[in-house]
């Protein structure tokens, strides 16, 4: 395994070895920085190969820095997607308004990115896949810390001590059940279930997201580009989380069905093909909020520490930020002091951006009749030139410039 040979000598110490749980944003994000700053990074990654394809995310404020400075921005804009327009429908399938995207975001026309989850996924990887060790098809078993490091067990059988374990593996983080215990004392359910799936494009759709709405209902068909495909997306309200259909996918299918049984627009082609789907993923809409972000010498970054939730189109921002910021307060310090220096740092620009849940483009799901009919004068209002201010929450951080010990 190489790794990256600055000039100057990163470290005139043994580089520290550190192991990364998940190979999807936060985790390669995370390895590129520690990387540079002189640790000797292994990634494991559950699947068998870098997931590609899924629904377009944003990079957005300070994470565009991030990007800028990783050397992939020019990559991400080839990769940009333009989205011309975002319209909503009533449940008789009529049109209420036709919006420019950024106008709901808070995004600006221009600057920010919209791409595909693999896009930028791949573009993480391919920045540091010679500079550091992945591995595929396999994951943490045990985590056992101890004063000189962490010993871990992965599920293939091999047992490896490392320096410092890092959690980058999502929403459903083992490595965070490892340390804190279960999910539920940190999951902050928002009153919504979720599906997404991939289905024929016969809409003669293309660079557009089409809304459906009644109280408590939404459906929607994402066009990127002239492709074949869509994205469909089924959101509905719920009280509590249906826990009993998370790993269920049959159940996960009915529920959905039975939730849309009765809908009109292209909701029941919508059904059929969310029947066959191999791509379905179906999730409750929610946050996690945590007190503190790491314990001894294991720490969380990216959603497995403070997701945000789809509805303030900041999970990827958040996790590109929290991996320069992690790694940097570690450049020159101890696991201690840096876990320390990254959570007093970041925490206050995670829960601005956490707390944009209910604005814009979070607030496009209403359970009420007179709710939607707000919403929907609400869209009729919005201006249709695009914005060239974010929302202050997507840039709250200025980035520090960390230096490599020498």
């Amino acid at each position: 395994m190489s790794r990256t040979d600055l000039s100057s000598g990163v470290r005139s110490m043994p580089a520290r070895k550190v192991l990364i749980s998940g190979a999807s944003i936060a985790g390669p994000a995370l390895a590129f920085w520690l990387n540079r700053y002189g640790f000797a990074v292994t990634v494991v990654e559950k699947a068998g190969a870098l997931r590609g394809g899924g629904y377009p995310v944003d990079v957005r404020g300070t994470a565009l820095e991030v990007v800028r400075r990783m050397g992939i921005l020019p990559r991400l804009r080839d990769a940009h997607i333009d989205l011309r327009r975002l319209t909503f429908l009533d449940g008789d399938g009529r049109e209420v308004a036709s919006v420019n995207p950024h106008a709901l975001t808070g995004g600006v026309a221009g600057e920010d990115l919209e791409i595909r989850r693999g896009d930028l996924t791949d573009a993480l990887h391919t920045a540091v896949r010679d500079d550091v060790e992945f591995l595929f098809d396999d994951s943490i078993d045990t985590l056992d810390q101890t004063s000189h490091g962490v010993d871990v067990t992965f599920r293939g059988g091999g047992r490896r001590t490392f320096d410092m374990v890092f959690g980058a593996d999502g929403l459903h983080s083992r490595t965070r059940e490892f340390l804190f215990g279960p999910e539920e004392q940190f999951h902050r359910y928002l009153g919504y279930c979720f599906a997404g799936f991939t289905l024929r494009n016969t809409f003669g759709l293309r660079d557009e997201v089409i809304m459906w709405n009644t109280p408590g209902r939404a459906a929607a068909l994402y066009a990127v580009g002239g492709s074949g495909d869509v994205h469909g997306f089924l959101n509905f309200a719920r009280p509590e989380p249906p826990f009993d259909a998370f790993r269920d996918p049959a159940a996960q299918r009915d529920l959905v069905a039975a939730v849309f049984a009765d809908a009109g627009w292209e909701v029941p082609g919508m059904l059929a093909a969310m029947r066959d789907a191999d791509d379905l993923f179906f999730d409750a809409v929610s946050q996690i909020r945590m007190p503190r972000w790491s314990s001894g010498r294991v720490a969380l970054v990216g959603d497995a520490a403070y997701a945000p939730s789809f509805l303030t189109g900041q999970g990827s921002s958040l996790a590109l930020v929290g991996a320069y910021m992690l790694a940097g307060s570690l450049a020159d310090r101890d696991h201690a002091a840096g876990f320390a220096a990254y959570e007093h740092d970041t925490r206050e620009f995670v829960t601005v951006n956490q707390e944009q849940v209910g604005k814009g483009d979070a607030a496009l799901f209403p359970t009420t009749a007179r709710a939607l009919e707000q919403r929907n004068a609400m869209l009729r209002n919005l201006s249709t030139v695009p914005s060239t201010e974010g929302r202050p929450a997507h840039s709250a951080l200025t980035l520090p410039e960390f230096m490599p010990v020498t």
